[in-house]
């Protein structure tokens, strides 16, 4: 299998931390700050999609014929993960919004959601391996399967090192 492309990895991880996960900004919507701004976040997310489609697409040699298949099948996944993942990325806002002041109760709270929505990733790609599977034979499913697997551990990583751990809240400010 060929490697993903380091320039579009690169690429898709400064999408992620140029962000500035933890900075302060106000929503249009109201005065409460949030770690990014919804609009902010919206386009990011946009682009992540875009991004990992086209990782796909240049990963993953599809025919004609399976393209045509393949693609209705993984925009119905995507929409179904994007549901997911605004699970996820308001885990991420009110854990920032409240990093500061946050209780042991709303830390456990906060940890079993977590463990939710990655059960959640988890119970939606094997929903979705079969249906794939209709659709392309099965080293290119599993390639799909591993693509996508990767991009989000990526993502996932990028992620988790711009949040600082919630025993920290006492002894450090949020880094920007």
């Amino acid at each position: 299998m060929k490697r993903l492309p380091v320039i579009t990895l690169t690429a898709l991880m400064s999408l992620v931390c140029g962000t500035g996960i933890l900075a302060q900004d106000k929503t249009q919507q109201g005065s409460e700050p949030h770690v990014i701004s919804n609009q902010d976040l919206e386009l990011l997310r946009k682009d992540l999609r875009s991004q990992k489609k086209q990782l796909i697409a240049s990963n993953l040699k599809l025919t004609d014929a399976e393209a045509t298949k393949f693609w209705p099948v993984y925009d119905q996944y995507t929409a179904e993960l994007m549901k997911i993942n605004d699970k996820k990325f308001g885990l991420i806002q009110e854990y920032a919004d409240h990093w500061g002041t946050m209780t042991d109760e709303k830390a456990l709270s906060y940890a079993q959601q977590w463990l939710d929505v990655d059960t959640a990733i988890t119970q939606l790609r094997s929903k979705y391996v079969p249906l794939v599977s209709q659709v392309l034979p099965g080293r290119k499913t599993a390639t799909f399967f591993q693509l996508d697997r990767r991009i989000s551990m990526l993502v996932d990583i990028q992620l988790a090192s711009q949040i600082p751990l919630v025993q920290e809240q006492g002894s450090a400010t949020p880094k920007n």
